[in-house]
């Protein structure tokens, strides 16, 4: 028999805001890939590189990370600032995400061992914007933005922080991803994890959950 589930970890960037990097490079770059054969190849350059990952993490600043990308890359910094700089600004919150949300809250007037958490990979001034412009980030009871303590998933580390600061038990614990590998880090310390091809599906596959 499945253990019941009363801490909820979700990630952010397409489970609970809107995040398409190919999509985001298609738009402002209209068709010039600066040397890459596609839209897709040129986002994964920009946003999957180590420099990213260390933006991410909090490792390098926001200034570094274009300057890196733009001498590896020939785009010019000022460009590439316009792609990434209002990124924390643009993040739309999804619809059929936050109605989740809401029904989850629901719960946990009814039962207060239920706990709603998240646990993103975002870089400072991106989780400093997403607080300042959505309300709906207290409704988390607690979280973990990457760069605020020097790691970031899958590192099992960001996982074990978030349930030693909060007593996660792993047994009735669900983390949610669209990211496969985040997924499996947190299947590896005992979670249970659900993985989003798509945000649209959160709806549909958490109520195996509840």
């Amino acid at each position: 028999m499945r253990n019941k589930i009363i801490d909820f970890v979700f990630d952010f960037g397409a489970v609970i805001f809107e995040w398409d990097p190919v999509k985001r490079v298609e738009q402002h770059f209209k068709g010039e890939w600066y040397g890459c054969d596609s839209a897709h190849t040129l986002a994964k350059n920009i946003f999957g590189h180590p420099s990213w990952h260390d933006f991410d993490q909090g490792l390098a600043s926001m200034d570094s990370v274009i300057a890196q990308t733009s001498k590896r890359l020939g785009i010019h910094a000022g460009r590439l600032g316009e792609l990434i700089e209002p990124i924390g600004e643009d993040l739309a919150p999804i619809e059929s995400s936050l109605i989740v949300l809401e029904s989850l809250r629901a719960r946990r007037d009814i039962d207060s061992a239920c706990r709603i958490f998240f646990l993103s990979n975002m870089p400072k001034p991106f989780a400093r914007a997403l607080e300042r412009k959505h309300a709906f980030i207290e409704w988390f009871d607690a979280g973990i933005f990457s760069a605020d303590v020097l790691l970031a998933k899958p590192d099992v580390r960001i996982y074990k922080l978030l349930a030693e600061r909060h007593n996660l038990s792993s047994a009735s614990t669900l983390f949610v991803d669209d990211l496969l590998q985040n997924v499996e880090a947190a299947q590896s310390l005992g979670w249970s994890g659900l993985h989003l091809s798509k945000p649209s599906e959160l709806p549909e596959k958490i109520k195996y959950f509840l």
